[in-house]
C-alpha cells in the first residue's frame, strides 16, 4: 500500500496534563508517515519526509489524536433535544418508543450509518456505544463500523423489566443473545464486544446475574451501565434492590466490577462508592452535556481523580446535545469552573484522546499519535468561523488556540478525520 505523509502542526500526548508538565509533544512544522492503515513515524517535517511517500499538507491545521467517546447511545441518533422533565421521563416518553424501533434491521443498517457519519464529521473515531435490546441493532453498528475500518466497541443492552415490552428481554434470551453477538463480532477487525446492562432499574437480579456470568466467561471484555445519575433513579433502584449497600453494591454483588467497567455518570457518589470504584478499578464516565440537559447533577472529576479512579468524558447522545467532543469539552469545563476547580486545555484535549482511551482499555491502539499506533486523526481549524478568526487574532500560544477549539469549536473545526488512514470527512461532504 502507498505510504501517506500528513503535513501539519502535530500534537499528540504520553502523559496526563493534569499530572505533569511533561506530557506532551509538538511539533510546529510536523508529520506523520502512515503505512497500511497505522503510524510509522512522526516528528518534524524535515525528519519524516518520505519521498515514496503520498504528501497531504494540512498546514497550518493541528493534527492530533482522534476523539474517543466513551460513553454513547447509538439507537437515540433521533432523540437529541427531546424535551422532558428528568431523566425517567425522558426515557419513558421518548427513548424507549425510538428504541423500538430497531427491531427492524433495515432501520438499524440506516441508522447505523447516519451514527457513524455523525462520529466521522466531528473527528471521533472510536466510541464505546450501547445499542437497543435488540440483536439486530447490535449487528447492524458491528457491519457498518467493519465497513469503514473503525474501531467500534458496543453491546445490545440487557433490560428485562420496567420498560415497554417492546424494548425488553429476558434474563436467558439476553445472554444467548450477548453471546451469539460475541461470538460472531468480538475481535473481528477492530470491533470488540461491551457487555451492557442498561442500568440496575431495568434488570432483575436474574438478568444482573447472567452479565456477570458473561463477565466471568470473557475476562478480557469490556461491561457498561449506567449509576448514581439522577436522585429519583437513584430512589428507584435502591427500591427495587433494598439489600444492596448503595447503588454500587448492586453491580458489585454480580461481580461487573473492575478496569474495563464503565460507569456512566457518577454524579451522587458516596465516600464508599467512590474507594470501591479505585480499589476495584472501576472507571467513571463523566456525561456533561447530559447531565446538564437532563438536570442530573455536576461530576466531582477532581474528587474522582484524587480518589484514584480513572475518569473519561463522553457526550451520552441522546441524552447529551452535541456529537461533538469539543462542545462536551466546553461543558465539562464549566461544570469544573462552578465545583472551583480547574481544567487547563492541554487536559482537556488529553482527556477526550488519550485519557478516554486509557479508560476504555485500548491505549496500545489509539488516543495518541505513536509509531504502532492506528492512525485514527483528527485535523482541527482553530480559525474555523469568523468569531474563532477574530478570537484567534489576540493568541499567541498553542495553549490558547486549543482553549478557543475547546469553548467555540464544533464540526466546523473538524477539517478532516482519518480512519486507519484514511481520509472520511471530506468524502461525507461530497
Amino acid at each position: 500500500m502507498t505510504k501517506t505523509l500528513l503535513r501539519g502542526r502535530v500534537l499528540s500526548f504520553h502523559a496526563d496534563p493534569a499530572e505533569t508538565e511533561n506530557s506532551h509533544h509538538f511539533w510546529d512544522n510536523g508529520a506523520i508517515l502512515i503505512e497500511n492503515g497505522c503510524i510509522l513515524s512522526v516528528g518534524d517535517y524535515a525528519d519524516t519526509k518520505d519521498p515514496e511517500a503520498q504528501e497531504i499538507d494540512h498546514r497550518p491545521y493541528i493534527i492530533m489524536a482522534g476523539f474517543v467517546d466513551p460513553h454513547i447511545h447509538f439507537p437515540q441518533v433521533q432523540v437529541v433535544a427531546a424535551w422532558a422533565a428528568q431523566l425517567l421521563d425522558w426515557l419513558n416518553d421518548h427513548t424507549f418508543p425510538i428504541e423500538a424501533q430497531y427491531r427492524d434491521p433495515i432501520h438499524a443498517a440506516r441508522m447505523a450509518e447516519a451514527f457513524l457519519d455523525q462520529l466521522i464529521l466531528n473527528g471521533t473515531t472510536a466510541a464505546s456505544a450501547f445499542c437497543s435490546v435488540h440483536r439486530e441493532s447490535a449487528e447492524a453498528l458491528f457491519a457498518a463500523a467493519e465497513k469503514r475500518g473503525m474501531a467500534m466497541l458496543a453491546g445490545k443492552v440487557m433490560m428485562d423489566r420496567n420498560a415497554p415490552e417492546a424494548v425488553l428481554d429476558t434474563a436467558q434470551a439476553s445472554y444467548d443473545d450477548s453471546r451469539a453477538l460475541i461470538d460472531c463480532w468480538h475481535g473481528r477487525g477492530r470491533l470488540e464486544y461491551v457487555i451492557t446492562p442498561r442500568f440496575a432499574i431495568t434488570s432483575t437480579p436474574e438478568q444482573l446475574r447472567a452479565a456477570g456470568t458473561l463477565a466471568a466467561e470473557n475476562p478480557d471484555l469490556a461491561i457498561q451501565t449506567h449509576l448514581n445519575e439522577n436522585r429519583a433513579e437513584i430512589e428507584l433502584t435502591m427500591q427495587l434492590y433494598p439489600k444492596a449497600q448503595d447503588y454500587l453494591d448492586i453491580y458489585d454483588r454480580f461481580g461487573l466490577l473492575g478496569p474495563r467497567s464503565l460507569m456512566g455518570h457518577a454524579i451522587h457518589m458516596n465516600d464508599r462508592e467512590i474507594a470501591r470504584m479505585a480499589e476495584t478499578g472501576t472507571r467513571a464516565i463523566h456525561c456533561p452535556t447530559s447531565n446538564l440537559f437532563l438536570g442530573s447533577g455536576l461530576f466531582d472529576d477532581r474528587g474522582m481523580r484524587d480518589a484514584g479512579v480513572v475518569t473519561g468524558v463522553a457526550t451520552d447522545i441522546g441524552g447529551g446535545t452535541s456529537w461533538s467532543m469539543l462542545a462536551t469539552l466546553a461543558e465539562a469545563y464549566k461544570i469544573a469552573q462552578m465545583r472551583g476547580q480547574r481544567m487547563h486545555p492541554f487536559a482537556a484535549f488529553h482527556w477526550a484522546t488519550r485519557g478516554n482511551a486509557i479508560a476504555l482499555g485500548i491505549e496500545d491502539r489509539v488516543g495518541s499519535v505513536r509509531p504502532g499506533r492506528f492512525a485514527d486523526l483528527v485535523v482541527l481549524d482553530p480559525r474555523a468561523t469568523q468569531a474563532m478568526r477574530l478570537r484567534h487574532d489576540k493568541v499567541d500560544s498553542l495553549m490558547q488556540e486549543l482553549f478557543i477549539l475547546q469553548v467555540m469549536g464544533d464540526d466546523r473545526a473538524v477539517v478532516e478525520t482519518y480512519v486507519a488512514g484514511r481520509p472520511m470527512k471530506a468524502h461525507l461532504a461530497n
